[in-house]
């Protein structure tokens, strides 16, 4: 947005003309009518005084309403500005000084706060991050392998015994199992090695895979072949963002079928997660909803959540999907981010 300097005539100046334009023309109309004020006043010189005071105030208050009307309306601008809402700046109502003034330092300090709260919001995925891969490693260096060692033990108990005590290590057997199974997707759900393995596009569509399964909810996927390369952060960011939108669904949504999409839009990459649950309704946006638009943030994505056609809830996210290059890496303990080739 364009902002103009602020060197149009002051606020002050203007009200100061204003006035005494008012003054200007009440003296006109007072010297050029026959009307006069005897002392002591009668009743209709006081009436003819009352009614040109009441006129006068009113013409000064219609016109300095309409000199203030540039403030008002920055005012109504600035009670709309979403916090979430990373794109939106105050545009420049009139060229009073200090309204232009109070403007740009309005939208320099939105800049100051969305550069401090994506460093800070950074920061902080960067640290979840780190801790989701410690969790990881340590469920499947130590945990995991803990169970394995059980498991080989049950089953060498298994060989040597016989009856009712072989069908209950059996049984035990198959629960070790089936909880090292579950430690593991844990694991692998904690930290995403198939984005390094596979890519943004078949990484979804395993997930999409292996949440249908466990869930037993239909999940189509459509993945563009096409796409662009993102940067690793985007990468990471999309994954996310349709891992949590899936798990809202599976978990709140009731919904019996979802349908995830990646395709390129233009210059940027849409993830669209849709379902014909029950939606959001009246219910205020929870942890994972707040997690997602966060996300979206840090990488200056666009998050926003519809309802659907019919029912549920629609999740989009759109990315640019522009080259990146690269530039000095911000200290936060991840990967590096980026700037975009304009």
């Amino acid at each position: 947005m364009t902002q103009s300097t602020g060197s149009g005539t002051s606020l002050r100046t203007r009200v100061f003309l204003v006035n005494a334009f008012v003054f200007v023309i009440a003296g006109t109309l007072l010297a050029l009518t026959p009307a006069t004020i005897s002392v002591p006043t009668n009743l209709s010189e006081t009436l003819v005084l009352a009614i040109g005071l009441t006129a006068t105030v009113l013409l000064n208050l219609l016109v300095v309403g309409r000199t203030f009307a540039p403030l008002s309306r920055l005012i109504e601008a600035m009670e709309r500005f979403e916090p979430l809402n990373a794109d939106y700046r105050v545009p420049v109502y009139g060229n009073e000084r200090e309204i232009v003034q109070l403007t740009k330092a309005f939208n320099d300090m939105l800049d100051r706060i969305e550069r401090e709260r994506r460093e800070s919001v950074q920061r902080s995925l960067a640290a979840q991050e780190r801790e989701r891969q410690r969790v990881a490693q340590e469920l499947h260096d130590e945990i995991g392998q803990s169970l394995t060692a059980l498991l080989l033990q049950i089953e060498g108990l298994e060989r040597s015994a016989a009856g009712e005590e072989r069908e209950e290590l059996a049984e035990l057997r198959q629960a070790t199992r089936d909880t090292l199974n579950q430690v593991r997707g844990v694991a692998q759900r904690l930290r995403p090695e198939v984005l390094d393995d596979l890519g943004l596009g078949r990484a979804i569509s395993a997930l999409c895979e292996r949440l249908g399964e466990q869930s037993g909810i239909a999940i189509r996927c459509d993945i563009d072949p096409e796409l662009p390369q993102l940067a690793p952060e985007a990468e990471l960011v999309t994954y996310r963002v349709a891992q949590e939108a899936l798990t809202n669904t599976l978990r709140h949504s009731g919904a019996e079928r979802a349908a995830v999409t990646l395709e390129q839009d233009g210059e940027d990459v849409l993830l669209t997660v849709a379902d014909d649950g029950r939606g959001l309704g009246d219910a205020d946006p929870g942890a994972g909803i707040q997690g997602m638009r966060e996300r979206a943030l840090l990488i200056g994505a666009r998050f926003r959540i519809d309802p659907g056609e019919e029912s549920g809830a629609v999740v989009r996210l759109r990315v640019d999907g522009r080259p990146w290059t690269a530039r000095p890496v911000v200290n936060t303990g991840t990967a590096m981010t980026g700037t975009r080739q304009r």
